[in-house]
């Protein structure tokens, strides 16, 4: 079977375009500064966060080789009015150093548990994108009495969530499409180390190759509300969301029993990237759900 991402071209004709709408996302967000931010030590290495705002705390965990710029940038200011925001840089990312410790989503998982303690707090509704949704899921099920709600934005529990291209997508990419981007721009603003970039890709390479799944059975234990957004479009395997959704009570007759207590969005002609552009629609989502 031919694979879509085969030739140098083709790569990097779609790295372009990726790269393109991050920079029209990091440009057209409200910026505004922290109220606090710095390193919290967890699991032998550091992990940087930025809290905003007052209230119910909620924890953002972004997305693959993003930062919290740009993927909560525009989301932050609208999430602050009303709500603590912490936002964290995965291991790696941005102002979070690079470590040689191996990646995976229940280490990154128990990460989020150790910055919580760090910052003491209690409980917290978490919300995830992409690789940050998985490890919102694993937290969910390791660390379920610290979790008031769950969102969950354009990600699954495991592997086949995905369509079968998502997950064959980065086999062929080189580090060196990488370079000369707005990605590379950011990681050296931020980065403590800047020669660690190649090392860091090449660390986030091998992570998103592994499979991984926290599990049917993991998934139907979450007592706690979980909201889903996905785009319609957005490299989700559809029947797999809506299996996922089923696990969690959804898919019912609401007419003739309750509603549940967890919910699904879909958002029309939205892909996986240009989902976390539609602020407005978003924030409403978020609202409506953690009151």
């Amino acid at each position: 079977m031919k694979r879509l991402f085969k030739t140098h071209n083709t790569l990097k004709s779609v790295l372009l375009i990726v790269i393109a709408i991050l920079t029209i996302s990091r440009t057209s967000g409200q910026q505004i500064k922290p109220s606090a931010s710095g390193y919290a030590p967890v699991n032998g290495t550091k992990i940087y966060y930025e809290v905003y705002g007052k209230g119910t705390p909620i924890v953002l965990l972004h997305g693959a080789f993003y930062t919290i710029e740009m993927n909560w940038g525009e989301l932050i200011p609208e999430l602050s009015k009303t709500r603590k925001v912490i936002a964290i840089e995965m291991q790696g990312h941005g102002h979070s150093p690079f470590s040689e410790r191996k990646l995976d989503i229940v280490t990154l998982a128990n990460d989020v548990e150790k910055l919580m303690d760090y910052l003491k707090i209690d409980s917290a509704d978490i919300a995830g994108y992409s690789m940050g949704g998985s490890v919102a899921y694993q937290f969910a099920v390791q660390s379920p009495k610290r979790l008031r709600k769950l969102v969950i934005i354009s990600s699954t529990y495991k592997s086949d969530g995905w369509l079968p291209i998502v997950n064959t997508a980065l086999e062929d990419f080189k580090p060196e499409l990488f370079d000369n981007t707005p990605l590379k721009t950011a990681y050296d603003a931020a980065a403590p180390d800047k020669t660690k970039w190649r090392n860091f890709l090449a660390q986030m390479f091998v992570f998103a190759g592994e499979s991984f799944n926290v599990g049917d059975s993991n998934i139907a234990k979450i007592s706690a509300p979980v909201l889903i957004i996905s785009g319609d479009n957005d490299g989700l395997d559809k029947i797999e969301l809506m299996k996922t959704y089923k696990l969690l009570g959804g898919d019912v007759a609401a007419d003739l029993q309750p509603m549940p207590k967890s919910q699904l969005a879909i958002v029309p002609s939205q892909g996986h990237v240009s989902l976390m552009m539609q602020t407005k629609t978003i924030v409403k989502y978020l609202d409506d759900f953690l009151k």
